[in-house]
């Protein structure tokens, strides 16, 4: 069951919980107004318990600097709490700036939340953030 933790007049984020993971699912502009108020969902979720996390930003109509710098700290929190973080549903204009930033290759990246949410999180999966792992 999808639960809203933010509602604002140009965002929705609301999250349910597939296979181990709490599913964030952004719907709207991300941007220096509505970014912290996702990183504030995200902490309330951890706090709360939860620890591994996929962000669906299949409806996010807009993102800017402030949402990267968003996800940054994202990233540290939940890495703090020896979770994961993964991405699903990443629009072409949004991927094209985890490209420009450089985070592209610091990340899973799923075409959808059912791949994301396919196997179950591996605790402590950022251990290598902000690089990935050598093959």
């Amino acid at each position: 069951m999808r639960t809203n933790i933010i509602r604002h007049e140009n965002m929705m984020v609301s999250y349910d919980e597939v296979n181990g993971w709490a599913v964030i699912e952004v719907d709207g502009e991300v941007d220096a107004h509505t970014a912290p108020m996702v990183r504030e969902g995200v902490i309330k979720l951890l706090d709360e318990g939860h620890r591994h996390f996929v962000l669906d930003l299949g409806f996010v109509t807009f993102m800017d600097s402030m949402g990267l710098g968003m996800i940054v700290a994202i990233t540290k929190r939940v890495r703090e709490h020896e979770g994961a973080l993964r991405f699903a549903s990443v629009p072409s204009r949004v991927l094209r700036l985890f490209e420009l930033s450089g985070l592209r290759g610091s990340y899973e990246i799923h075409a959808s939340t059912a791949e994301a949410t396919g196997s179950a999180p591996l605790p402590g999966s950022l251990a290598h953030w902000p690089n990935a792992p050598a093959d």
